[in-house]
């Protein structure tokens, strides 16, 4: 897949991750991004791992756990839409997601990043062509299954940042 999702096809909110996304197909775009998580993960150590810039901050293994598991979501989200759900679906809170990932080493933070990343990828593989562009509503916003697939790397793109920025 390589078509951007249209203005239409998101939230303006959306728009800033979208953005980031280079050109190319998101597949392979996805693929990499596993490829340089996994690289940065395995050169960490715990104490890097439990490392926070600031007191409330995020640890970098909760910053990747985050992103895996708004990935979950947001891939549930996909799949929901473009196999033609209409069910209006809620929106989340992320801090809630958070407890566990502050007890976890950084191979089980691993481990649970690149089964989520894989598993996005063979949804994404599996998609009929029509069903790239079907609509739904999450957080009571409209969205295609498309935008979402460029939002979940954009999402990490963002975070990605964060982490070259703040923690290393």
């Amino acid at each position: 897949m390589n078509q951007r999702p249209l203005e239409e096809e998101y939230a303006e909110d959306f728009g800033y991750y979208i953005g980031l996304v280079p050109e190319g197909n998101i597949i392979d775009i996805l693929l990499a991004q596993e490829k340089q998580m996994s690289e940065l993960l395995a050169s960490l150590t715990e104490s890097q791992g439990a490392y926070r810039y600031a007191e409330g901050k995020w640890t970098l293994k909760e910053i990747v756990g985050h992103i895996a598991d708004g990935e979950r979501v947001m891939a549930y989200r996909l799949l929901r839409f473009a196999r033609g759900d209409q069910t209006p679906l809620p929106g989340f809170d992320q801090e809630l997601f958070m407890s566990p990932f502050e007890d976890w080493t950084i191979g089980q933070v691993a481990e649970d990043y690149r089964a989520v990343r894989q598993s996005t990828i063979t949804l994404l593989r599996g998609l009929p062509e029509e069903a790239w562009s079907r609509k739904g509503t999450a957080n009571d916003v409209s969205v295609t299954a498309r935008a979402i697939a460029y939002g979940i790397a954009g999402h990490e793109l963002h975070h990605m940042g964060v982490i070259r920025n703040r923690y290393l």
